[in-house]
């Protein structure tokens, strides 16, 4: 089974995750942030990954460490987890409809990190979290995962939706890309030879 687990420790935030990219989607996650919690139960189900996350961060002042470094730890973990990346298919995409909301998600696990993010929130903040902050969580995340990652809501008016309909794109194109190949067992999945 493809583990990793990543220690994360600033002044700002200690955070623990364990990821099991061979999984069921069974999590234990506590971040101190209620919508962050259900986004990433979110991740965990739909990408079938296995998932423990514990965050305590300086909520006192905002919520932006504790976001931006659990997206950095998770995206460590599967990195580290991905190891050389051999066998995997690599590539990803989903499109998930929510409601009245539907979001594309498009990804690479290329280990070349790059966000592209076209999604407009009316609001800003949804409960007590800033919407601004779901764009760092996949920023951090892309960064350390090592994913090249495009996430375009088509269009949707409940910012719920829009924010959940990411999280289960980028978990299913997630599930997608690393699952292992049986064609190509062992082999990295590249003209290059390496990723």
């Amino acid at each position: 089974m493809r583990k990793a687990t990543v220690e994360r420790k600033t002044k700002e935030t200690q955070i623990r995750a364990t990821v099991g990219l061979d999984g069921s989607g069974v999590y234990k996650v506590a971040t101190g942030i209620g919508f962050l919690d259900h986004m990433l139960e979110q991740l965990s189900r739909h990408s079938l990954i296995d998932l423990e996350v514990e965050a305590r961060g300086d909520l006192h002042i905002d919520f932006h460490h504790t976001t931006e470094d659990t997206g950095i730890a998770i995206g460590q973990a599967i990195s580290q987890a991905l190891g050389e990346r051999a066998g995997i298919v690599r590539y990803g995409s989903a499109m998930i409809p929510m409601d009245e909301t539907l979001t594309r998600v498009s990804l690479d696990a290329s280990n070349r990190p790059y966000l592209i993010w076209k999604v407009d929130f009316s609001k800003p903040k949804l409960g007590e979290m800033d919407t601004e902050l779901f764009k760092e969580w996949f920023q951090a995340f892309a960064q350390a995962a090592g994913l090249t990652l495009h996430i375009e809501t088509l269009y949707g008016e409940n910012n719920h939706h829009i924010v959940e309909s990411c999280y289960k794109g980028l978990a299913r194109a997630l599930r997608q890309a690393i699952e292992i190949d049986r064609r190509q067992t062992g082999r990295i999945p590249s003209t290059k030879g390496t990723l």
